[in-house]
């Protein structure tokens, strides 16, 4: 298989040093490799007029310090810390337009109890939407989102991804582009690793926190949406409602923002450039390289 993430000049940050890719190493008896506990971000990466900019950077190490804290790992980095290593990681590499991968992973230990030593990853490569452009035909998947009881489903954990991964495939195998997952009470929660909006007479509807990933992509669309005076309700999504969409749209920093054609075959009433969806797809596209500094980190 082609590796599309290094080259034999592409370093990565691996506990406190700098390490060529393709020399990196890991026990395989890594706890996180056997048992899936260990926590991850995605962050994006843009080249602005003001130099390479992270989109969101201290929302997303907030979050992966969150996850750690869920699990009760500690690692020696602050959330500045693990930005300022981040900025340099693109400069080794000389990335402009990135994606980013911080992992926390855990030592050798095949026991139940957790390993006492975590290990710090960070990695970057050049990679485009997820998803693709948009038009994305979806179906609705026999897998099913964790709830908060059983998992802590708004932390970014290596485990969570199992049932992702299992829904993503299902959908490819009966020809669609991505699935969408329910929640355990029947209610339409996210695609696998993006979460989801409908739009129906002007008002967005997305699912409530609950059993989703709380994305921060969502909640950048969701500001954006308040600034333009949109409602958008947080509520329980029905299958009857996805059926009755005039739009629907996923949301996520390895996805950004990508239009739905149909779901189960099902098309949209509207076209996706008449849409509010597209509105705010747009103006993400401009705030992430032109004028959204504010919520970046200069290079």
């Amino acid at each position: 298989m082609k590796n599309n993430y290094y080259n034999n000049k592409t370093v990565i940050f691996l506990d406190g040093k700098w390490v060529k890719a393709g020399e990196a190493n890991t026990s395989l008896f890594s706890q996180t490799l056997h048992y899936g506990i260990g926590a991850f971000e995605g962050i994006r990466a843009y080249q602005t007029p003001n130099g390479i900019c992270l989109f969101k950077a201290g929302s997303h190490f907030r979050r992966l310090l969150n996850s750690l804290e869920m699990l009760n790992i500690t690692i020696p980095y602050t959330e500045e810390e693990l930005t300022e290593i981040t900025l340099k990681l693109l400069r080794k590499n000389n990335l402009r337009n990135a994606y980013v991968r911080p992992l926390v992973y855990l030592d050798a230990d095949m026991r139940l109890t957790l390993a006492k030593k975590a290990h710090v990853m960070i990695a970057a490569w050049e990679w485009g939407q997820l998803l693709g452009a948009g038009e994305l035909r979806l179906t609705l998947s026999t897998f099913q989102r964790p709830e908060r009881k059983s998992l802590p489903v708004t932390a970014k954990l290596v485990g969570n991804y199992t049932q992702a991964i299992l829904a993503s495939q299902e959908a490819r195998a009966k020809g669609y582009d991505e699935a969408l997952m329910f929640d355990l009470h029947g209610n339409i929660a996210q695609a696998p690793g993006a979460n989801f909006f409908l739009e129906k007479d002007g008002v967005l509807y997305t699912p409530e926190p609950g059993s989703i990933m709380t994305g921060i992509t969502r909640k950048v669309i969701m500001e954006y949406a308040e600034e333009m005076s949109i409602e958008v309700k947080e509520q329980d999504i029905s299958v009857d409602m996805i059926h009755e969409a005039d739009s629907a749209f996923l949301t996520g920093t390895a996805t950004e923002v990508v239009s739905v054609r149909s779901i189960e075959g099902i098309e949209m009433k509207d076209k996706w450039e008449d849409s509010i969806g597209a509105q705010l797809a747009a103006i993400y596209q401009h705030r992430i390289r032109h004028d959204d500094y504010q919520t970046m980190t200069i290079v």
